[in-house]
């Protein structure tokens, strides 16, 4: 959840002092029915995959969404949107649009999403609520409901998540709000219908933002963004209990801003990923760290290269699901009808089309479909691939004394054949792709000072060279 950003730049946080406390909440009917723990289902199959949920937005907002949105990744690092990155549900209650939405696995194996009741950039509006959905697989969608976690008036509740807390037999659902000062609120379930009363679940003494939680054996992880220095830390407990955290990780940040915390333990059970939120849409999506141990609070960043969020993505989740569970996602929304060449050597940078020119740019960028293309059979030979603008049907990359261009089909021979590339192995890395002129076989589609054109490679061509030729195919 981002804070409010003024016309000057200037980050605003609420810090009005309230004339009232977090106890005078203590009477207030929030109970849950019922302390006994869900005993959890034997899944039949492990996890071998990952379902991320998020919001979109993009540079000038054309992009932006406020609906849930669902991809899924086999790796964990590269994700496919599903029903061609649109929403799978849009809340119908309360600001009738969410924000920050976390997927967790219940006890019973099936799954739960919760968001923050918000759509748009209005961060003065506040909500007493958060959206929930139940879900069996993530195919489908039931139980939409508005559930209210507090009474206060002018109170945000953002970005939850959720733990199980074993001592209790409940889960915890954990959440930003602005009552003394900017702190981490905890209500207790059994099924996210009726929730304890709100106690203050951290709140170390400076103000705080996006809490994302993970148990691992007998110690509860906590990372957050300490809006003092506008890093992210990692803090743990030994009982998960509220005020019982110690930060003990040094302060992370990529980019010129970072927010949106999130923990992911690897399905193989090898190693940790935190994923990092960019503070604005127009900064890079998401960043990521890595670690082989959480316990030891030292992170790596990883490589732009290594990785490739879904399009427009903010303020993702990720969970891991199993193969029976990605393959009905997949069946039930759809993989996209639609493409991006991520370049091998300039990660941040896709292939884009302005004003007509074939380039790669950072992104993101607007407008941001310039980067969408449909990889078609190629116009002069089917066993090639062309490449169709999204944003104008019809017009093609091509290459016109070498320079790439975005042209409309003339369906003249001399067309069809300059808009056909046969796809190959990566000339810089074999995992990745290449594209070879179908008229001028010795020429490859590369970059050259940011601008596409093809030019004669080979073994012998240095790593440099073969590096502007390789680009990642994704979506």
């Amino acid at each position: 959840m981002r804070l409010h950003v003024d016309k000057k730049g200037h980050t605003t946080m609420a810090l009005t002092r309230r004339q009232f406390t977090l106890g005078a909440l203590a009477s207030t009917a929030f109970t849950a029915t019922g302390l006994a723990a869900s005993p959890r289902s034997a899944l039949a199959a492990p996890n071998t995959a990952y379902a991320m949920t998020y919001f979109t937005e993009s540079p000038d907002f054309t992009g932006a969404d406020y609906g849930l949105h669902l991809a899924v990744s086999r790796d964990g690092l590269n994700w496919t949107p599903l029903n061609q990155n649109n929403p799978v549900v849009t809340p119908t209650a309360g600001e009738r649009g969410l924000r920050d939405p976390f997927v967790f696995r219940k006890q019973d194996g099936t799954f739960v999403v919760v968001a923050t009741d918000l759509s748009g950039t209005d961060f003065s509006r506040t909500s007493q609520y958060l959206h929930v959905y139940d879900s069996t697989n993530l195919s489908s969608f039931t139980g939409y409901r508005r559930l209210r976690m507090h009474t206060y008036g002018d109170v945000h509740t953002w970005a939850p998540t959720v733990f199980w807390d074993a001592a209790r037999g409940q889960y915890g659902i954990v959440y930003s709000a602005n009552t003394t000062t900017d702190l981490f609120l905890v209500n207790y379930t059994t099924d996210f219908r009726t929730v304890s009363s709100p106690q203050t679940y951290f709140s170390p003494g400076f103000p705080v933002l996006d809490a994302d939680i993970h148990v691992d054996g007998g110690t509860t992880y906590l990372y957050y963004k300490n809006l003092s220095n506008g890093n992210l830390y990692g803090a743990r407990s030994s009982t998960g209990a509220p005020n019982s955290f110690s930060t003990y990780t040094a302060g992370l940040r990529q980019g010129n801003a970072i927010e949106g915390a999130h923990l992911v333990r690897r399905n193989d059970g090898g190693a940790w990923w935190l994923w990092g939120d960019s503070f604005s849409p127009v900064n890079n999506d998401m960043y990521l760290w890595s670690t082989g141990s959480v316990s030891g609070g030292s992170w790596s960043v990883l490589n732009q290269r290594d990785y490739t969020p879904p399009l427009n993505s903010k303020h993702g989740s990720v969970v891991g699901i199993t193969d029976s569970e990605h393959n009905a996602m997949v069946s039930r929304w759809g993989t996209p009808n639609w493409v991006r060449l991520k370049s091998s050597n300039f990660p941040d940078r896709f292939v884009r089309h302005a004003s007509n020119i074939g380039r790669i740019d950072p992104y993101p960028f607007e407008p941001y479909q310039d980067q969408m293309w449909r990889m078609v059979a190629g116009l002069a030979d089917s066993a090639g691939v062309s490449f169709e603008s999204v944003n104008l049907p019809g017009f093609y990359l091509r290459h016109a004394d070498y320079a790439i261009r975005l042209d409309r089909n003339d369906s003249s021979s001399t067309f069809r054949a300059d808009a056909t590339f046969h796809r190959t192995a990566g000339l810089a890395d074999s995992a990745w792709s290449s594209f070879r002129s179908h008229n001028f076989p010795d020429r490859y589609l590369r970059h050259s000072g940011y601008v596409l054109r093809i030019d004669p490679l080979g073994a012998s061509s240095s790593a440099a060279d073969r590096q502007d030729a390789t680009f990642r195919v994704t979506s």
